[in-house]
Formats: C-alpha cells, sequence, structure tokens
C-alpha cells in the first residue's frame, strides 16, 4: 500500500523553535522525541532495539509508516547501524539514530569515527547502565565515554529539553562551520517513561530540508567520489603523514566544536542556565540530577538559605567560561551525578582550577540507577544543626 505523506509546511528553524504557538502536551520522554523526530524533517532513521531506547525507535517507525521519515529499518546490531546510518550520512540526507548503555558501548568505535568523517547525524542516547551485572536501570557512565568521542554531547534534563535539544540538534549539527555529529542524551527512565509536560508547535511544521552543498566536507555524489574513505591506504603507507593527518584532523574536530557555541546560544539559549546568581554554595548538576537540584533549592530556601544551581546543557563543547563566570562568588561546590566515575565533578575541578578557590565536593553519587532523593542532596549542603557545610 503506497503511504500517503502528511501535508507538512517547511518554516525556518527560528520559526518552527521560536516563533510558532504551542500546545502543551502530557506525554513521555519517547514521546516527546518521536514529537521532535515528526517535525524535523528526517530522511532516514536506522536503529538496533535495546532499553530504554527501543520505545523510541518503535515511534519513529511508526512515523516512517505515516510518512513523516522517508526510510527507516531495523540493523543486525548496533555496529551495523551506526555504519549504515554514517554512510547514509555522507550521501547527504538528513539522518539519525539511537541506543543506550550496553549497545552504545558496542558501537562506540563507530560512533568515534563519525566526527573525523564529518558526519552530521542525531544521536539520541538513553542512558542505562553498562557494567555487569546486567541491569536496565538509569545510570548514565557511559557519557564519560562520548566526552572524547568528538561528537557534540547536550544532556537534557526533561521531556521539554529533549523535545527541544532534539530539533536544535539537527540544525547545529548542519551548520557548514560544524559539521559534526550531535549526540542527546538523557537519562533512562527518570526521562524517558515518565511524563512531564511539553509544549510544542504545530506538527503541520517542519525544518527545511538538509542543505548538504553548504558543509564542511561534501557529500559522496558523482562529482565526490569517496576519498575520505580511500585516502587510508596511502596515508598508512607512510607514519610521518598518518601522525600529520591525524593531529590535524584532530584539532579541526575540536576547533568545529568550540564553532558550534554560537549555535547552541542562539538555539538553546546558553550552555547553561543559572539559578541564585552569587550565591556562596552552588549546585552544578546535568540531566535529571538537576530536577532533583531544584527541589534542593526551593527546599533549602525554605530554610532560610540561598543555593546556587547552575545547570550544565552541553558536555561538548563545555561551558569552561560560563562556569567560571557562574562560580566566581562559591565558596562551596557539590555536584550530583547518576554515575560512580564523577565525570561532571571531573569536568568541573579541571574548568576551575586556578580560577576559584571553592571547595568542590565529590558528589553525591548514586551508582547503578538508584534514585537520588532530595533528602540526599541537602545532606551534603547543610549540616545536623541545618547551617550550610
Amino acid at each position: 500500500m503506497e503511504i500517503v505523506k502528511p501535508q507538512q509546511t517547511v518554516v525556518t528553524p527560528e520559526h518552527l523553535l521560536f516563533e510558532a504557538p504551542r500546545k502543551r502536551a502530557y506525554i513521555t520522554g519517547s514521546e516527546a522525541a518521536s514529537e521532535a523526530i515528526k517535525r524535523a524533517n528526517v530522511d532516514i532513521a536506522i536503529a538496533y532495539p535495546i532499553t530504554p531506547q527501543s520505545e523510541t525507535m518503535q515511534r519513529v517507525g511508526d512515523l516512517f509508516g505515516q510518512g513523516y521519515v522517508r526510510d527507516y529499518y531495523r540493523a543486525e546490531d548496533e555496529v551495523g547501524a551506526f555504519s549504515a546510518i554514517s554512510g547514509a550520512s555522507r550521501t547527504g540526507v538528513r539522518c539519525m539514530t539511537a541506543s543506550s548503555g550496553p549497545g552504545l558501548m558496542r558501537g562506540l568505535e563507530v560512533i568515534a569515527s563519525w566526527p573525523g568523517h564529518r558526519v552530521p547525524v542525531v544521536f539520541l542516547i538513553m542512558c542505562r547502565v553498562i557494567n555487569a551485572p546486567l541491569s536496565i536501570q538509569p545510570d548514565n557512565l557511559e557519557l564519560d565515554y562520548m566526552l572524547s568521542t568528538g561528537n557534540i554531547v547536550f544532556h537534557a534534563e526533561n521531556q521539554q529539553d529533549f523535545f527541544d535539544y532534539t530539533l536544535a540538534g539537527f540544525v547545529i549539527s548542519e551548520k557548514c562551520e560544524v559539521t559534526l555529529p550531535v549526540a542527546v542524551a538523557v537519562d533512562g527512565f527518570f526521562v524517558t517513561h515518565a511524563r512531564g509536560w511539553v509544549e510544542m508547535p504545530s506538527s503541520d511544521l517542519k525544518l527545511p530540508p538538509r542543505d548538504c552543498y553548504r558543509e564542511a566536507v561534501p557529500m559522496i555524489d558523482n562529482e565526490n567520489p569517496p576519498i575520505r574513505i580511500a585516502r587510508d591506504a596511502p596515508i598508512q603507507k607512510s607514519n610521518f603523514i598518518s601522525y600529520q593527518m591525524h593531529a590535524s584532523w584532530q584539532q579541526e574536530i575540536h576547533a568545529a566544536q568550540e564553532r558550534s557555541r554560537r549555535w547552541i546560544y542562539k538555539y538553546l539559549g546558553g550552555l547553561i542556565e543559572v539559578v541564585n546568581p552569587g550565591a556562596e554554595t552552588v549546585i552544578v548538576a546535568s540531566g535529571s540530577a538537576v530536577s532533583q537540584s531544584r527541589e534542593a533549592v526551593r527546599q533549602a530556601e525554605e530554610m532560610g538559605h540561598r543555593i546556587g544551581l547552575i545547570k550544565v546543557k552541553s558536555l561538548r563543547p563545555f561551558p569552561v567560561e560560563e562556569l567560571r563566570e557562574a562560580c566566581k562568588s562559591a565558596k562551596r561546590i557539590i555536584v550530583p551525578e547518576f554515575n560512580c566515575a564523577g565525570w561532571l565533578n571531573r569536568e568541573l575541578r579541571a574548568t576551575l582550577y586556578n580560577h576559584s578557590d571553592a571547595e568542590i565536593a565529590p558528589g553525591p553519587r548514586v551508582f547503578g540507577g538508584i534514585t537520588m532523593p532530595t533528602e540526599l542532596i541537602l545532606q551534603w549542603l547543610f549540616d545536623k544543626t541545618g547551617n550550610c557545610r
């Protein structure tokens, strides 16, 4: 049966993200992500099932059946899915894929090759535990591995962020001076399977198609043979050429990440959000830990304390200057995280080294996907007498 394509009007990213009227819907994070894809004018989506990502990509499959996505299929494994989406992107079409935990780790070699090939892909990550024993709980340790891949990485707090960051991700990744994959992560189950209010423009609107002739590296067509792949053979014949090629290309990927900052400011309102600026005690968090931190800040205010909160939206590029400015009055900083490694704490310490005298507490952290009660954050903020530590 022939699929009847829905009638959608192409509008500018600015109109879709900022100007078009929005209606509220009480939906899950998986539904929010699929609603973003519905408006993103996606050409092809390829995926392999893994919890808690599967529901989102199942819904994207439904979008293909409805005509909102031009092509869709399930790969044989994660390596196959990520390799295929890379090849599809090189042909100049708009692509997206998704994964979770062990699935992401299995395909990490391919994921790390995307930036070097300058493929603009949107990669949705629904975080879950990656280490044994087997678990499907929402732990975001996998983002520690993503930070060094060259991908732009956003960490969404809630369902609204998941919708907005995904749409903005397509726009940012395809900017000429960027031309990099954008990963949009959420903490699985806490966001993907829970409901929240999401304000969305009409599904009758969609982004303009990808303009693949206005990107940093041309796509593969009859006039642009796949030299980016074929070049490996002559490179490997000379260590000197190999060193120089890869060193310069790694620097260019880093520079492209830095050039994405202006577009993150434009489409996400900045790399961070600051609550109670100038506070002496500050919480720095990303992802769903921000929501628990907001409640801790509210309860602290009821106790008569003014606590600052910095929400980190972008993990790559990392908001170095923004955090230094936001933390300049801080005397104590805590970093709630849903992982054992404390990768955000580590990033913050490196950023503030020699730029702040604040004590940076090593937590609180919960491992294995355990829920972080607001009381745990308050225990790290206050002693038994109710005074700030």
